[in-house]
């Protein structure tokens, strides 16, 4: 469509045609007649016109200024966002996927030394667990019941109290001597495992027992009445048919200080501390000897059972 601006000052009432035979655009013959009516030099800008945005005539004179390339109207821009982002991300992905995982052989070891390294700190830091040789204990803990001790009230304090069920390291002579395991493979095995928590103890001699007095407190036994600093001691997690002396008076002992008197809930199946008076402690235990109270019994699951955070 051919298109006609009126040019004040040139022939009255005739139009300028600008048009493709006159080898211009219609703007072009707009900014011309333009620039002939306000005395605007050819090619000059002309007043009020946004410096942004040339007219279309311009456009083609103005110095282009180099910049992102924009995606064509109605295109979808390519993946990973301006030019080459595909190829950026591609060689990300191929790095990604190129990465290799350790062959299973590698792999077996590791895992192996972390879940040792979790099972040591479990045993240094919250639980070990012995296994209850005898049935000096009965019916509380009976023979071969896992028992877990409770590592952590120790480490935030704990000191043993009456009533509570502890495990404790032979203070000397209460258990026969044993062997120690040999140089064969199975034997370093089970070291090892024992170290870390994962076995009880096989080249230590533990016992469990419960306390009846620490240091400074009087204990002593007569008939079938057991009394703590001249008190009578109620004691329901007795065996079946035995009494608190089963046989056997004693004292009154008083318990050095740092030290704990041990008796087994089966008293008359029971080498605990009435037995032992020849030693340092008149029969009681070192504190330092505790590893600490029996919190629970883990195995089997047919007699789990809680004693609770100290072992009552």
């Amino acid at each position: 469509m051919t298109r006609y601006v009126s040019t004040p000052g040139a022939d009255a009432g005739a139009g300028t045609a600008a048009g493709p035979e006159h080898g211009s655009g219609p703007a072009e013959g707009a900014v011309a007649a333009g620039a002939a009516a306000t005395g605007t030099p050819p090619g000059a800008m002309p007043s009020g016109t946004p410096s942004d945005a040339p007219p279309g005539g311009l456009r083609a004179r103005l110095p282009r200024i180099a910049g992102p390339r924009r995606p064509d109207a109605g295109t979808t821009p390519p993946a990973g966002g301006g030019a080459g982002g595909g190829d950026e991300n591609a060689a990300r992905g191929g790095g990604r996927r190129g990465r290799r995982r350790w062959p299973w052989w590698m792999e077996l070891p590791v895992m192996a030394a972390v879940g040792l390294l979790v099972a040591l700190v479990v045993k240094t830091c919250l639980f070990q667990v012995f296994t209850i040789p005898s049935g000096s204990m009965e019916n509380t803990l009976r023979v071969h019941d896992r028992v877990a001790v409770n590592k952590l009230a120790v480490l935030t304090g704990w000191q043993p109290k009456p009533g509570e069920p502890v495990v404790f390291r032979d203070p000397g002579d209460w258990l026969p001597a044993r062997t120690a395991s040999g140089g064969t493979l199975p034997g370093a095995v089970d070291s090892v495992l024992s170290f870390v928590g994962l076995l009880p103890p096989k080249d230590d001699n533990y016992l469990v027992k419960r306390v009846i007095a620490v240091g400074g407190q009087t204990v002593q036994c007569r008939g079938t009445e057991l009394r703590v600093d001249g008190q009578i001691v109620v004691e329901p997690y007795l065996h079946a048919g035995d009494d608190s002396c089963a046989g056997l008076d004693f004292g009154p002992v008083t318990v050095p200080r740092g030290y704990v008197w041990v008796e087994g809930d089966h008293r008359s199946n029971s080498a605990d501390s009435r037995y032992h008076r020849e030693g340092p402690g008149d029969g009681a235990v070192p504190v330092g000897n505790v590893v600490g109270p029996a919190a629970a019994v883990v195995w089997p699951l047919g007699h789990v059972d809680w004693f609770g955070w100290s072992g009552r």
